[in-house]
């Protein structure tokens, strides 16, 4: 499969401050791959050499077999940066029309404002916008053109839950259509939910790597919920001393356990003499997930 991007053993120093060590990842045609990590594990440092604003000190950045600069220079990357990038006392139009003007391949000013659903804004000034109206603007500006890839850093700030979803059917249309999604965020919900793949920085270093169900695996970790009523025997004092579990939380009769063995847990409960009712068992969310692995990571620098 041809790649769209690689790091090769990339790292970038800021004197003694390593931003990003040793990172090595590709990414393919029509792949959506989210982005995650900590404020502070690389993931804007990244973004940055990716774009070709910042030079790795070590390994090597490609887009498209060439360097990061001539990939833009030709159009084919899309960027919608979290902030900034949008000029003051002009339409929204006008704004867009500019976009799609100087683009290597730029679509009708029309075509954009109708793909970003923002056609009501048209005629807006940009300094007159709210923080979600800005943001589909700035995802107007990286759809302007026929781009290959789109780099979108926390695309959904500041929408509400109608523009999020509309935006995020708008993006799934692009990958669709071949186009390269890479993006940033902290809604991990959204990169459960929509990412083919999922990519993990935490202090500089990529720690996972796989699709969000591989991640959510990797953590080990399942949640048990059900209901206990004391007319049903068996002493619920010994939950807590249950095998396996990595947190428990009664509430009235309702108890909710996370664990690193549901069998092993479950097992324990029946000797106990304990009869749970409506009973679930679930693995955990990427949410969860991301902060099993981030929190392992760091136990494993300590060591």
């Amino acid at each position: 499969m041809h790649e769209v991007a690689a790091f090769r053993n990339v790292s970038k120093h800021f004197g003694a401050v390593k931003a990003v060590s040793g990172s090595s990842f590709t990414l393919h045609p029509g792949e959506t791959v989210a982005f995650l990590g900590p404020n502070g594990a690389g993931k804007s440092t990244s973004i940055d050499m990716l774009l070709g604003l910042k030079d790795p000190s070590e390994g090597q950045v490609t887009l498209f077999g060439g360097t990061p600069r001539q990939a833009i220079m030709d159009g084919r990357v899309g960027v919608m940066l979290q902030s900034g990038g949008l000029l003051p006392e002009v339409t929204v139009r006008e704004l867009v029309g500019f976009s799609c003007k100087v683009h290597p391949r730029g679509y009708a000013v029309d075509d954009v404002l109708k793909t970003a659903q923002i056609q009501d804004l048209a005629d807006r000034r940009v300094d007159r916008l709210s923080g979600g109206q800005e943001q589909r603007v700035r995802f107007a500006l990286a759809t302007s053109g026929d781009s290959d890839l789109i780099v979108l850093d926390e695309p959904t700030t500041g929408m509400d839950v109608n523009a999020r979803q509309a935006f995020w059917s708008v993006m799934k249309a692009q990958a669709d259509a071949g186009r390269t999604i890479l993006f940033a965020t902290h809604y991990l919900e959204e990169a459960d939910a929509i990412a083919d793949r999922v990519l993990v920085m935490h202090k500089g270093r990529l720690i996972a790597d796989g699709t969000a169900a591989e991640i959510k695996a990797r953590a080990g970790q399942r949640r048990i919920s059900f209901d206990l009523h004391p007319q049903d025997g068996g002493d619920a004092s010994l939950l807590n001393a249950l095998p396996a579990i990595t947190a428990l939380d009664v509430s009235g009769s309702t108890v909710r356990i996370s664990t690193s063995d549901a069998d092993a847990t479950m097992a324990a409960v029946y000797r106990a003499g304990l009869y749970p009712r409506g009973l679930e068992v679930t693995g955990v969310g990427l949410e969860q997930a991301f902060i099993t692995i981030t929190a392992e990571a760091t136990a494993a620098e300590g060591n």
